[in-house]
This record gives structure tokens, C-alpha cells and sequence, in this order.
């Protein structure tokens, strides 16, 4: 118990950690999708059309 003037403020408890957040795995998705190999370019003619309309 932490005190301040003789009153009680704050009672002190142990915190119970977490359990174990389960291990993230790279290309869980393997196999289930497909990008297309233009996939950085997708949508580049909208982008530039918008961008360039507003100036």
C-alpha cells in the first residue's frame, strides 16, 4: 500500500504477464493469392490523372 499523510492512495498488485502471443509466420498466405506482376503499378494512370488535376 502506498500512503500519502497517513491515508492509504494506491494498493500494489503483481500483474499476471501475458501468455505467449503466437509467432507471426512469413507467406502464411502461400499459394492462397496470386499478384499480378504489374501490382506496383496498378491504378498508375487514375493516380497520375487525379494528382495532376489538382494544380
Amino acid at each position: 500500500v502506498i500512503a500519502k499523510a497517513g491515508k492509504p492512495l494506491v494498493k500494489v498488485t503483481s500483474v499476471n504477464s501475458p501468455t505467449t502471443a503466437q509467432v507471426r509466420r512469413l507467406g502464411f498466405l502461400c499459394g492462397e493469392i496470386e499478384v499480378p506482376e504489374d501490382f506496383d503499378r496498378m491504378g498508375e494512370a487514375e493516380i497520375e490523372r487525379l494528382f495532376s488535376s489538382a494544380t
